[in-house]
């Protein structure tokens, strides 16, 4: 029984070897030379792996939305091992992909998918997770060029999906962009803004460039070739094989790395769509924000705000906005665009004011200092008289100051206050021109006077709270406003401190 068991498998494997060598002789691959006839150019032995493949997955495994937004999905059976297949089975499953591109099938094609199967099982699972995400942003940019959709695989291998992808040399973002080349296509990079990390602006970006690739040869995969080493380097190509315009003909001339680019783009819609075929399961977003809204900020804000006042982790914010490297949204500069989980927009809007207030005096750009050696010509200092339990920094934090500005105009060299005593908080100017005639006193039937505010146009309700040193909230309190709307004429009363 045994023997004829043995016999049996033998007798598969033989059949197998023989249909795999039976079409590689016969069956055309699509818009591609077969085997036999490309093994003098296809001699690199040594694959050459893409930087965004070279080293494991466990940085982006440790990306916060992996870690708190998804699991494993439970409909698979299997993590443990690859399925490989003979080579007919490639040809025929990229053959049955519904692309414009061609994706032919060869030894250094099958090399990468051997590593996206065996070595680089982890990184995929993570890669189809975040493909919901990412997958729909960049099908609309390509979308919008009439360019293949299929070029969307090209991000997998270009970072792995890492908005905040740097390479070696300096290419940033989902799609790797250098700085010179995304100035040319109108991407914003400063001290504030780098749009290479944007995946909107930069896929938009990259979509342009890539038709304009193809309109200078005319044959994606030298287009695609070209967005990797630049046409400097294929038109090199094509000169030296004698004006050969065939990627597969002037593979040879090529720069190693993009020797292997394209057959990495062919293995990356190889694995995005035939993954489960190998036991691989993508990861589960169970409560990721794939549903967003964008908000237009024409006011100066930081991440940091918006995350403690609407209780929102921080580090959502920063994967939804990659592209302000240091939480900062410059709004006052020129409109800038939040990205949000659309159950937080209207939060976002409801409490705008106390998002901009919050901690104001830390978040805010100096725009005006005065040097320590500056004395006021208006005469004289507003106090405060110190309370039982105060501190300097809560007396700092009140009148939007610092603990080292009122221990510098106190003459203080500690942090000991005592209750009773008078502080230094600030310096007295002309209120006149201060309240431009806007600030109103008047004295009610109980004999008692009061300050109002006559609203102007331009003025916000948080602006007039940070102008008399009150909070937001108690500003709507004293004038029973449900909300932060205000109108022009409006009067309104300025609690007592």
């Amino acid at each position: 029984m045994l023997h004829n068991i043995l016999t049996k498998m033998k007798r598969k494997t033989a059949l197998a070897i023989l249909a795999t060598a039976i079409t590689a002789v016969l069956s055309p691959v699509k818009a591609a030379r077969p085997l036999e006839a490309a093994r003098d150019t296809l001699t690199d032995d040594s694959m050459v792996i893409i930087e965004s493949v070279e080293n494991e997955a466990d940085s982006i495994l440790a990306n916060w939305f992996l870690q708190e937004y998804t699991d494993m999905d439970s409909l698979c059976i299997s993590r443990s091992h690859n399925i490989e297949y003979p080579d007919s089975v490639y040809i025929e499953r990229l053959a049955a992909l519904p692309t414009v591109i061609d994706m032919p099938y060869n030894q250094v094609v099958k090399k990468y998918i051997t590593l996206y199967t065996e070595k680089r099982r982890k990184l995929v699972e993570s890669l189809l997770g975040f493909g919901i995400y990412y997958f729909p942003i960049f099908e609309q940019a390509l979308e919008e060029e009439e360019i293949p959709l299929e070029l969307k695989y090209l991000p997998v291998i270009e970072s792995a999906l890492r908005p905040n992808a740097v390479s070696r040399a300096g290419a940033t973002g989902l799609w790797q962009f250098m700085l010179a080349t995304s100035r040319s296509l109108g991407l914003e990079v400063n001290s504030l803004i780098d749009e290479r990390r944007s995946p909107i602006a930069s896929s938009r970006a990259a979509a342009k460039y890539l038709k304009q690739l193809y309109g200078m040869y005319g044959d994606w995969h030298l287009a695609i070739a070209a967005y990797n080493c630049g046409p400097g380097n294929i038109n090199k190509a094509i000169h030296r094989s004698g004006g050969k315009k065939d990627y597969w003909s002037i593979y040879h001339l090529l720069p190693r790395e993009t020797r292997g680019y394209v057959p990495a783009f062919i293995a990356a819609n190889y694995i995005m769509n035939y993954y489960d075929k190998h036991n691989i399961c993508p990861v589960r977003q169970t409560s990721i924000p794939l549903v967003t809204d964008t908000i237009e900020m024409t006011e100066r804000v930081n991440l940091q705000q918006i995350s403690a006042v609407l209780g929102t982790p921080i580090d959502m914010l920063r994967e939804l906005n990659p592209q302000y490297r240091h939480d900062i949204v410059p709004g006052d500069i020129k409109p800038c665009h939040i990205i949000m989980p659309l159950n937080l927009t209207y939060a976002f809007i409801d409490s705008k004011d106390t998002i901009l207030n919050y901690r104001a005096e830390q978040f805010a750009r100096l725009k005006t200092v005065q040097p320590s050696t500056y004395e006021s010509s208006a005469g004289g200092y507003k106090y405060h008289k110190i309370r039982p339990g105060e501190t300097l920094g809560g007396i700092a934090l009140r009148y939007h100051t610092t603990v080292t500005a009122l221990k510098r105009m106190n003459g203080l060299r500690g942090n000991t206050i005592r209750a009773g005593k008078n502080l230094k908080v600030g310096i007295v100017y002309d209120t006149a021109s201060k309240d431009d005639g806007r600030t109103i006193t008047k004295t009610g039937a109980d004999g008692k006077t009061g300050k109002y505010y006559k609203v102007a146009s331009g003025d916000t309700l948080g602006g007039i709270a940070l102008r008399y040193g009150i909070k937001t909230e108690n500003l709507k309190r004293a004038n029973n406003l449900r909300s932060s709307l205000i109108r022009v004429g409006q009067v309104l009363k300025i609690p007592v401190t």
